[in-house]
């Protein structure tokens, strides 16, 4: 049996991820004294009001490769084979534990994927991965797909605010200031694996135009779904959802940011997950 595991990047829920039948490993939370297992001990809302009335900035840990080692032994016992989708390694040393923990083991039916992602495009790495695997395709055929269609997942996002970018050394206490008073949403992606701020607009409204004009210079694979993402608060992603749809882009659900990202970015930020052809 082909069986699948994700961490907790990947912001599946706890329910949604024993729903599907796959393991879930948990990141680290750390926020003043006080250390959590992402999704197991905190909820995306409740990662949110901790990181706004918290003033000490939260950090986020890799599993341990014991993490791993548990799962990796338990599916070499049952004799299965394991297909792990894995965020970004160049966002956190959670591919490296488990490649520690692959060794540590010594069983070549389990297969690594650098997902170079974050959030909910792991999210459609793995339902994909699940629905070959239903069509009978072996773990080698379903990792050569993963494998090509990770640099086609694309994520376009809002900022809402600098706050967080700024705690987080991305941008300067000048230019945060600045920014916030001139309105400024930085738009970020996740490309190569890593978080980028692509572009800049005065206001929400120029926020989603841009990207709408990012949109037009891509191709969107429909055999996949689109998901709208949010981090807290879904005023700002509603607006996005009315306007994406009436340009004819159709959102098969909206999905929270949890706290990989979240942690950086902050609450009312908006935008889209999708596959480019």
């Amino acid at each position: 049996m082909i069986r699948l595991l994700v961490d907790t990047s990947s912001d599946y829920t706890v329910e949604e991820v024993k729903a599907k039948g796959m393991e879930l490993v948990p990141l680290h939370i750390t926020l003043g004294e006080a250390d959590y297992r992402d999704a197991y001990d905190l909820s995306k809302d409740r990662f949110y009001e901790l990181l706004i009335s918290n003033e000490e900035f939260p950090k986020t840990s890799q599993p341990t490769p014991q993490d791993f080692v548990d799962i990796f032994e338990d599916v070499q016992k049952s004799g299965d084979e394991l297909i792990c989708i894995l965020l970004s390694s160049k966002l956190s040393g959670t591919y490296q534990s488990a490649t520690l923990a692959k060794n540590i083991v010594e069983y070549d039916k389990i297969h690594l994927v650098d997902s170079l992602g974050a959030t909910h495009m792991i999210r459609i790495m793995a339902d994909h991965a699940k629905e070959l695997a239903n069509e009978g395709k072996s773990a080698e055929e379903i990792v050569s797909v993963l494998e090509g269609m990770k640099s086609k997942i694309k994520v376009l996002a809002v900022v809402d605010t600098l706050e967080y970018l700024c705690k987080g050394g991305r941008v300067s206490k000048t230019t945060a200031a600045i920014g916030e008073m001139a309105k400024v949403k930085p738009m970020i992606t996740v490309a190569e694996g890593e978080v980028a701020v692509i572009g800049k607009s005065l206001g929400k409204n120029k926020a989603i135009g841009s990207i709408l004009k990012a949109l037009a210079e891509c191709e969107v694979d429909e055999r996949f779904p689109i998901y709208s993402v949010s981090t807290l608060g879904e005023e700002n992603c509603e607006a996005f959802e009315n306007r994406l749809t009436a340009a004819g882009y159709q959102f098969k659900d909206r999905l929270q940011i949890g706290a990989t990202i979240g942690t950086h970015v902050g609450p009312g930020v908006f935008g889209m997950i999708f596959v480019e052809k």
